[in-house]
């Protein structure tokens, strides 16, 4: 609590704390300006800390007269009396600090090209300060030594923060996934087998009756929400492809999804071999009658097309209730699952690779091996 005009004033320790640094700075920055003016005036610092500065030419043999000495050097004698009741340690400290500031102004004075520096006491007699230079040589080699450990420490560092990055890229495959994985290829090796053995009994009228149909949509109207057939693809339970063709969309184009159809403008512009729309819906429709249509999301494609089929007539493995999943933890409603993952997790097979544009072709191969897994129970 601090008082200001009378009225009390709630400081915190922080702020405290804060001001009293302020106020050293202060302090040290009027100590300094008045050292700098003392130092350019000659003068010497007040209580314990003054010095005396004369030029003159000097020599190994002593002091000799200006006008008789040739290749010298021009030397600053700079004379600063340690204060009494600084000894030991505390008086090492001073002249250290005391070299450190002369030295300091001295290298900005063009004048004089070397600093004698002398340390005197209360008496005038001359300080020996050899412990002075063995203590500067330590400092040095302390201060070399932390740089070198720094310099270490920094290149341990850098080397345990490269191994780590290697070690991340050099990601090893989980033992117990590796080996769950190759026993569920395994399994599925086995059950394709087996199916493809019984296939073969299987009537040949039975298996014409089949055929898996896809397509694929570009986006009209606004934002290209609204979808619209570009391309259609039908194969039957051989895989062979009964009819492969791009459509020709009678309202403008306002988004392609060619990431995901693989449609171009060229696919379906009116100067290619795309058909029409009515064609198309025709031909479809005289391949799927009386026939038992396989597919994913098949509401879709019909609505593309703009053809009914009955719905005894159709397999649809998005609403096959043991490929969906449930909303919730603890069950809830069902979910269609992609045809991306359900293929490659009841087949051999892989289909939307990443990186490739979607082929309906291969959309509806999947689609039929994925029908042939569960066709007896289905």
């Amino acid at each position: 609590m601090s008082s200001w005009g009378g009225a009390k004033i709630w400081i915190s320790k922080a702020k405290r704390k804060e001001i009293r640094a302020r106020r050293r700075k202060l302090e040290y920055s009027g100590k300094k300006k008045n050292g700098e003016k003392d130092l350019k005036e000659g003068k010497g610092y007040e209580n314990g800390g003054l010095f005396s500065t004369s030029s003159s030419l000097a020599t190994s043999e002593g002091a000799i007269d200006n006008n008789n000495v040739t290749n010298v050097s021009q030397e600053r004698v700079i004379t600063i009396r340690v204060p009494s009741e600084l000894t030991g340690a505390k008086a090492r400290k001073f002249r250290k600090m005391e070299r450190r500031k002369i030295r300091k102004h001295a290298s900005n004075d063009e004048l004089s090209t070397d600093v004698a520096i002398i340390f005197v006491d209360e008496n005038g007699k001359e300080i020996a300060t050899g412990d002075d230079n063995n203590e500067s040589n330590s400092d040095e080699k302390k201060n070399s030594k932390e740089l070198d450990n720094n310099e270490s420490e920094q290149t341990q560092t850098m080397t345990k923060a490269n191994k780590k990055k290697k070690l991340k890229v050099q990601s090893y495959p989980n033992i117990n996934e590796a080996v769950a994985a190759a026993k569920l290829a395994a399994k599925i090796s086995q059950e394709e087998t087996e199916r493809r053995a019984k296939e073969e009994n299987l009537p040949e009228d039975s298996k014409q009756k089949y055929v898996a149909i896809d397509c694929e949509m570009v986006g009209v109207g606004e934002e290209g929400k609204r979808s619209a057939l570009a391309r259609v693809s039908v194969v039957n339970w051989y895989n062979d492809v009964l009819l492969d063709t791009f459509v020709k969309v009678p309202d403008r184009v306002t988004d392609f999804r060619t990431h995901v159809s693989g449609v171009t403008p060229s696919d379906i512009k009116s100067t290619s071999n795309a058909m029409e729309l009515v064609e198309c819906r025709k031909t479809v429709g005289e391949l799927l009658r009386d026939k038992v249509v396989v597919g994913h999301a098949l509401k879709n494609d019909f609505d593309a097309l703009l053809l009914d089929h009955p719905k005894s007539l159709i397999r649809d493995t998005a609403r096959y209730k043991p490929f969906m999943r449930s909303a919730g933890r603890n069950g809830g409603k069902l979910r269609p699952r992609k045809l991306k993952d359900l293929v490659k997790e009841n087949t051999s097979k892989s289909i939307q690779i990443e990186g490739q544009a979607h082929s309906s072709i291969e959309d509806a191969q999947g689609a039929m091996e994925l029908f042939k897994v569960v066709r007896e129970k289905w």
